[in-house]
């Protein structure tokens, strides 16, 4: 009974003492990825419903990674110009739409073109809300507010997933209408419930004259950072993106355990990020917690490789090692990118950040699918663990210039 106490006990101070504003943001995330079912199942559905090549599945998502470069952009500014609250208003209904209009279409150019838009507003709402969560966490939570956010993610993302595959197994179109009601939704809540800040563009301005703020391009460490991160995420992106067409071409998973698997990822990571984040938290630098995370998904793709074994358990046991990898990775990416930033360029940093995981939508699925196709998915995964193993020993010469209590580095020049 005690140790059923103890464990209660630390939930319970894990999840204590964040603003209630992280509470909305987070709950909005976690209504906005019960509905991202679509863009996961994506390859197949361009291969298995619209019956195009494994190219045509690679072009298309790479598509939503050039409207997501742009969007990135687009969204971190007008964050610091007009505030993340509009911009994730405007940025979730107008997406939201836009796949409504996508499920009813089926010329292949013309979903091109809708896949640049769509991504474009999609990843808008991003550096948005990465900013917002920075504006209203507590000193001392940042972390725990990010992960607070990324549990109601994960778990949105469980039931999202694996809802899509249970509704991919029957219908492909029905996914895109889901997701887009879903979005919608999430935008109004946004309107709803986030408190509106009076006069935000002219308090920005006062505070911000006679003041030179440090642009992110101006930030060497945080640009090298950057660079290796991109390297990070082309590798971490392809585990939703080429591994699930492997589990059904090479593995014949069916659809619905393919959610179910990949859903394991949200589901783990709803029971044990928080808890894990406030026990090591201020610990040690968020250096050596990415290290060694990168190390932890460097092993999921080694046991994509292994020539024995049932292939459901053996995409469970990949799953593990890589949600388990990206709860010590992600979250203190996320801290060390907003140690660099403050209020005045937190949505600049935050695009420069999002941009990552725009490259990454843009280089790793064509070139993961390319590799895949001409060369064969072992030589693909052999590829991605070097990679991982090569970031994981270079992010270890940034921890000199890494502290948890730093405050050097907050974007004032």
């Amino acid at each position: 009974m005690s140790l059923l106490q103890d464990i209660a006990g630390n939930y319970k101070r894990s999840f204590s003492g964040l603003s209630r504003e992280t509470w909305i943001l987070s709950i909005v995330m976690l209504i906005n990825r019960s509905g991202y079912m679509a863009v996961p199942f994506m390859g197949l559905y361009v291969t298995q419903a619209l019956h195009r090549s494994a190219s045509d599945a690679g072009l298309i998502i790479t598509l939503f990674g050039v409207g997501s470069i742009m969007g990135s952009a687009a969204g971190g500014k007008l964050t610091d110009v007009i505030g993340f609250r509009p911009v994730q208003i405007i940025s979730a209904i107008v997406g939201g739409s836009f796949f409504l209009f996508f499920a009813s279409i089926t010329h292949f150019h013309t979903l091109c073109i809708l896949a640049v838009v769509i991504s474009f507003f999609a990843e808008a709402f991003r550096p948005a809300n990465f900013a917002a969560i920075a504006a209203y966490a507590k000193p001392g939570l940042e972390t725990r507010s990010y992960s607070l956010n990324r549990l109601a993610t994960n778990i949105g993302w469980a039931f999202g997933v694996s809802m899509g595959g249970l509704i991919a197994s029957y219908n492909y179109r029905l996914l895109f209408y889901v997701d887009g009601a879903v979005s919608i939704f999430a935008g109004l809540a946004i309107l709803w419930f986030l408190p509106k800040i009076k006069g935000y563009r002219k308090t920005i301005k006062e505070k911000v004259k006679g003041i030179v703020v440090r642009k992110p391009w101006e930030d060497v460490l945080f640009i090298k950072f950057l660079l290796l991160s991109t390297i990070f995420i082309i590798c971490f992106f392809l585990m939703f993106r080429v591994v699930p067409v492997f589990f059904k071409e090479t593995w014949k998973i069916d659809e619905f355990m393919i959610g179910l698997i990949l859903g394991l990822n949200g589901v783990i990571i709803a029971l044990f990020e928080m808890v894990m984040i406030h026990k090591i938290e201020g610990k040690r630098s968020s250096v050596f917690f990415i290290t060694i995370g990168v190390l932890l998904i460097a092993a999921s793709f080694l046991v994509l490789m292994l020539p024995f074994g049932s292939p459901l358990v053996l995409g469970v046991v990949c799953i593990v090692f890589f949600t388990f990898g990206e709860m010590f990775a992600l979250p203190f990416v996320n801290t060390f990118v907003m140690s660099r930033a403050n209020e005045f360029n937190r949505g600049q940093y935050a695009a420069g950040y999002m941009l990552v995981w725009s490259v990454a939508q843009v280089v790793g699925p064509s070139a993961g699918f390319y590799i895949a196709e001409h060369h064969g998915y072992n030589t693909l995964w052999f590829i991605l663990t070097c990679l991982l193993l090569a970031c994981a020993y270079l992010y270890k010469f940034m921890k000199a210039v890494d502290t948890p209590t730093s405050k050097s580095p907050h974007g004032l020049e």
